[in-house]
This record gives C-alpha cells, structure tokens and sequence, in this order.
C-alpha cells in the first residue's frame, strides 16, 4: 500500500522537453517510475527520451492513459499548466516549479479544489515518492528505501535528511511527501499526515515543519482529536531565524506569535507528538518511539 503515487501510477511530465524536465524525466525512468509521456506544446507527435510527446495534457490522457502529472513549466506559465491537468482529469498534480506568482497560485489552487478526486501537491516542492515504486519528483531515490515510516515535509533538503537517517536507523519509507514551502500550496500538512494515518502500511509518520503559517499547529491539533493512532516525531526548521525576515521559502516568514519554531515546536508536543531539537535526532528518535509502541 501507499499513498498518491505507486507503480500503477501513469506519469506525464508537463514541460518534458525543457531543460530541468528532461534531467529529471530521465532520472524517474532510470528509478523504474512508470512513466508514460510527456507535454510540450507544438512538439506534439515526436519522441522525447523514447517516449511519446503531446501537445496537451488532455491528449496525454487520451493517448497514454495519463492520472499522475509532474510540472516542470516556467513560473509565468506553471498556474496555467496547473489548471490544464485539472481540466484534462488529471488525478494526482504534482507542481515542482519554485516562483509561482502568489495571485496565480490563488486561482490555480481555487480551480483544482472545484474538481473533483483532483489533488495538487505543491508547488515549489521536491515531489512524492514510494520507495521501489514511482518517484515523482527531484529527489535522489538511491536515500529512499521500502518500509513502514511515512514523511510529511515542507522543505525538501529536510525530506531527503530525514529519509537517510530512517534507513541507517534500520527502518525504511513508506510515502515521502514533499508539500512544498510557498504561502499558496495545494495539500496541508495535515492533509498530507490524513492520508499517511489512513494508509495500512504507514506504521509511524516523520512531520518537517517550519516557521510561518499555521500548517504544523493544525496538524498536530488534528492528530490529537483524532487519538494519536498512530507515533509522529516531528522537527521545526528555523529555531534561530529572525522576525519578520523571510528564510528560504516564501512561506517561511513569522508574522506572529504561534509562527516561531519555539511555539510550534510547544504546540506539538502538547498534542503528543515526540519533537527533536535537531534534526540530526529524527532517526533514533523514531527508532526509539517505535520501540516502545511495539513493546
């Protein structure tokens, strides 16, 4: 079992013929991912990495029987590239493409919810992936191996961190979601934990959170309601960032007094979730959390 994307995914890549679209269409193929094609409008009919190109994504799915697409589109046209997929019964988009304009991502975002069994993760964000199955994304699948830990990421460098130290703690990945750092983006924190919670094979789930906006708190107030089924550790990033001083990712600005890493980080562990000071600490910790929910 796993979440979003497994080896019946049938993947496109929009923007597939461009530059960062080729290296990573390349690298999923190499993985094993089920790719299917690709979209780059006015090449449609020719071949790309051996694979068919199509001029639209509504030909992509009438033609390759598409549902999972990964965008690779500039960030003037990445909005637009969005809604396409939406509008062509995409079931699963997957925006990559960092600088979207905010007043675009309203409308994108606005649009997939209109749809229905339409879900979009990101944008500006590394992908999703289930080990030994499908990597939809940027990440270096070689970190990620199978097993039972689910990861709930905002920062992707973090996910990839986190991963390693699963595997070198003996465990493995279930999903890696990657939901992307922006202030507009498609799937929550606590969307992304639901459907971890949900999986039958998702035995714990990593949560990578970081300063500005309320995505972590309602996360963990939601795991709390719920009765914590199932053990969560969980990591801030940006413990020393100064107020008011946006920090890597557009999203990761405090404008208030719950937007602190020092006040997620309290609001967590009321819920019960095991927090790490470092994350250094996320594989033993989980390792160790584990041990203890099986004793």
């Amino acid at each position: 079992m796993s979440v979003l994307v497994n080896k019946d995914s049938k993947i496109i890549v929009q923007g597939f013929t461009g530059k960062e679209g080729s290296f990573h269409a390349e690298q999923m193929i190499e993985y094993g991912t089920n790719v299917v094609g690709g979209v780059t409008p006015g090449k449609g009919g020719t071949e790309h990495l051996g694979l068919p190109v199509f001029n639209t994504v509504a030909d992509a799915v009438e033609g390759a029987q598409a549902d999972t697409s990964i965008i690779f589109v500039p960030p003037a046209y990445a909005a637009d590239a969005i809604m396409e997929a939406a509008d062509a019964g995409i079931k699963i988009i997957i925006a990559i493409t960092e600088g979207i304009p905010v007043q675009d991502m309203v409308k994108a975002k606005a649009y997939v919810s209109g749809k229905q069994d339409c879900r979009l993760v990101g944008p500006n964000c590394p992908g999703v992936i289930t080990p030994g199955e499908a990597k939809v994304g940027i990440m270096p699948g070689f970190v990620f191996k199978q097993g039972k830990i689910g990861i709930v990421s905002k920062s992707g460098t973090l996910t990839y961190e986190a991963a390693d130290q699963v595997v070198k703690a003996g465990l493995g990945i279930s999903t890696a979601i990657g939901i992307g750092g922006d202030p507009i983006i498609g799937t929550t924190t606590k969307e992304a934990v639901e459907l971890l919670m949900n999986d039958p094979e998702t035995e714990a789930i990593i949560m990578i959170g970081e300063i500005g906006g309320n995505l972590e708190a309602n996360a963990a107030h939601w795991i709390k309601e719920t009765g914590n089924k199932k053990p969560v550790v969980g990591f801030i990033a940006g413990q020393t960032a100064p107020k008011g001083k946006r920090m890597g990712h557009a999203g990761a600005i405090i404008g208030g007094a719950d937007d602190t890493a020092e006040a997620k980080m309290r609001i967590m562990r009321e819920c019960g979730i095991h927090v790490v000071d470092s994350p250094a600490n996320i594989g033993m910790t989980m390792k160790e959390v584990l041990g203890k929910a099986h004793a």
